[in-house]
């Protein structure tokens, strides 16, 4: 392979790799349209809570404050800042425990373990935390 060629395929795999990048740090436009139907009401918030403390406190950490990951895990993200890379709605935090996190799924899809409702009370719970 000549220089040449070698040098647009090396700019082609950037370009793509920048592209995967920058649509993991804009959340998905469709799931942020998803409204929350479950009412956050104190029994929600604490099925949400019994969820999260079985499922997500063994990487989000107990308070979801994040974790602190291992050689072979990312450390798992603070649930209770500001700083929310695959989107901060409702919708776009259900989607991210429904269908995990791509393109490496260091969070994992919960889809097949946890019901709409479950998930939705986990947001919910979620939600309760920053207050």
């Amino acid at each position: 392979m000549d220089s040449r060629a070698c040098r647009l395929a090396l700019a082609i795999a950037a370009v793509a790799c920048l592209a995967r990048l920058v649509v993991a740090a804009q959340g998905n436009p469709a799931a942020a349209t998803l409204k929350n139907p479950v009412a956050a009401t104190p029994e929600s918030v604490a099925a949400g809570r019994q969820v999260y403390q079985r499922s997500c406190a063994t990487c989000h950490g107990t308070s979801g404050a994040g974790g602190p990951g291992n050689d072979l895990i990312p450390a798992a993200p603070s649930l209770i800042d500001d700083q929310w890379d695959h989107g901060s709605t409702d919708g776009e935090i259900f989607d991210s425990i429904k269908n995990g996190v791509p393109p490496d799924f260091n969070m994992v899809p919960w889809k097949d373990r946890l019901k709409d409702e479950e998930i939705w009370n986990v947001v919910n719970y979620i939600r309760s935390l920053k207050k």
